[in-house]
């Protein structure tokens, strides 16, 4: 058999060369611009010839402080043209953050749009490693930052023009360093996950499958889901990998502005976490019309209630796959099939191939019997983590199992529950309670949107369980009506001592409900 190297670039070269004029198209405030995946390589591949003229060279980080747009996907393909680490910067975090990843990272250049600036220009002050800020000005309205071309900031539309032929491309090994994601820091600080050519092509191949995504050429794929968000959960390298029609929201993620974009592009598979659909859902019913061309909506990221995955097939007359995952699985874990008439939302689907799961017992040892019984979830894989990025010490066992922190049970058929995080136990009176069978619970009931379970510190017991919700209207349940469907399900002392109502929940920076935050806020 011929030796051929397992390297991203083949995605984006295989979309150029058979599905040329198949379109990535970016939302702008009040309009898109659109582009094919013949003129992305291309413009990709100029950019690497830039990216070289300014230093980067085989192993060097490039960071991107980009919202998902037509920029970002260049930037990414450039960088691993030239055999470049891109580096996901989340843009919701604070200076103080970014800094510590990018002087981790030893990021040599930020790629940056203009609403970012002033966040790159601070960062360069304070990392030593940054030499030159790339400023995305193409595609935009109003006038360019005066900023431009001045204090080592380079516009990219003169580096285009400075570099009219695409750099040649360097030969590869596939287990070289391909991109750098940090994880979200819910439960600790972020540490860095570096993925390599060959993980992130076997992850591509994995989600491709038609019990995982099942994307073909005909899909409209709309990604709100974040590139920093560990590769936008793959589609940056599925889509082109198909030829599917890729669009992008930009930071225009509000519930009219999707609308609008599902509508107008004819979107059928939509990917993000459950707290923008709620936004879409609550437009629509406000505003009404219909999404006739939308399939599937994909949710990950944060769990999810029956009562969402109701509205949301109910409303809009699709199907929604729940899934499971995290950044050193790249992030697929598992994810329920398009069509599994069992499927709940409790359950997010079964591992597909090249990931394995094992439960494991409080002393480190695998449960005897797998199904039905809860334990401490644990991964392996060509895409799951070795070791984080800048420790000597391993992440894994030694038999190469990756600790998820995730307390889970497999049902009889494989199927994957999350019962709780180890780490968000609440213990009362000397006992665990656990948070997500309450919200589990309090989810499927009609009438609430959102549910979250967090610890409050009590006199006499430690910690006391507090329920916050937020209904689909004010008064929509009572307290009683909750106590008493909690009362038939979980014991007597697992009962929240106080249920508080929220109209808008505080949200990590991916966009998962911030738990931290909210024991802050019910101290407060």
């Amino acid at each position: 058999m011929q030796p051929c190297e397992l390297v991203l670039t083949r995605f984006i070269d295989h979309a150029a060369k058979w599905h040329p004029d198949r379109e990535i198209v970016t939302a702008t405030q009040d309009s898109t611009f659109r582009t094919g995946y013949a003129e992305l390589q291309v413009r990709a591949g100029r950019l690497s010839s830039a990216l070289t003229s300014l230093g980067v060279d085989h192993g060097d980080r490039v960071a991107t402080l980009l919202w998902n747009n037509q920029a970002h996907m260049e930037c990414l393909y450039a960088c691993l043209g030239l055999g470049a680490v891109y580096h996901t910067l989340n843009p919701r975090l604070t200076v103080d953050q970014m800094a510590r990843m990018v002087d981790l990272a030893d990021d040599r250049i930020i790629a940056v749009e203009q609403d970012q600036l002033d966040v790159a220009l601070a960062l360069r002050q304070r990392c030593a490693s940054v030499a030159h800020i790339i400023l995305f000005d193409e595609g935009r309205a109003g006038p360019l930052d005066e900023r431009a071309d001045h204090d080592g900031v380079r516009r990219h539309s003169a580096l285009l023009a400075a570099h009219p032929a695409p750099a040649p491309r360097r030969d590869l090994d596939e287990h070289s360093p391909a991109g750098l994601c940090f994880t979200s820091g819910t439960t600790s600080d972020p540490k860095g996950v570096m993925y390599t050519h060959r993980s992130n092509y076997l992850h591509t191949l994995t989600i491709l499958q038609p019990d995982i995504l099942g994307l073909s050429r005909r899909d409209c794929v709309l990604a709100v889901v974040p590139m920093f968000h560990a590769n936008g959960w793959g589609l940056p390298f599925a889509a082109p990998a198909v030829g599917a029609k890729l669009v992008l929201p930009g930071r225009w993620t509000s519930g009219a502005a999707l609308a609008r974009l599902i509508r107008e592009e004819a979107v059928t598979i939509a990917f993000g976490v459950p707290t923008v659909w709620l936004a879409l859902l609550d437009h629509l019913d406000d505003a009404g019309g219909d999404l006739p061309a939308l399939e599937r909506i994909v949710l990950g990221g944060a769990a999810v209630s029956q009562a969402l995955v109701d509205r949301l097939e109910r409303r809009l007359g699709v199907v929604v796959q729940t899934s499971w995952g995290m950044t050193e699985l790249s992030p697929l874990g598992t994810m329920t099939p398009p069509c599994d008439p069992d499927r709940a939302a409790t359950q997010v689907g079964r591992p597909s191939i090249g990931v394995d799961l094992c439960l494991f017992d409080e002393n480190g040892q695998p449960l005897a019997a797998q199904r039905g019984h809860e334990g401490r979830l644990k991964a392996k894989g060509p895409s799951v983590i070795d070791r984080y990025f800048g420790e000597d010490e391993p992440a894994v066992d030694g038999e190469g199992w990756f600790d998820t922190g995730d307390l889970a049970v497999l049902d009889d058929e494989g199927r994957l529950t999350i019962t709780g995080r180890a780490k968000d136990l609440i213990k009362s009176g000397g006992e665990w309670i656990n948070p997500v069978q309450i919200e589990q619970v309090v989810g499927t009931m009609a009438g609430i949107d959102l549910a979250a379970v967090v610890g409050k510190p009590d006199a006499t017991w430690g910690e006391r369980p507090v329920l916050v919700i937020k209904e689909c209207d004010a008064g929509a349940v009572t307290d009683a009506a909750i106590l008493q469907a909690l009362a038939q399900t979980v014991p007597k002392w697992w009962l929240p001592a106080d249920i508080v109502r929220l109209e808008q929940f505080p949200y990590a920076s991916t966009g998962k409900i911030d738990k931290h935050r909210l024991r802050a806020l019910l101290a407060a």
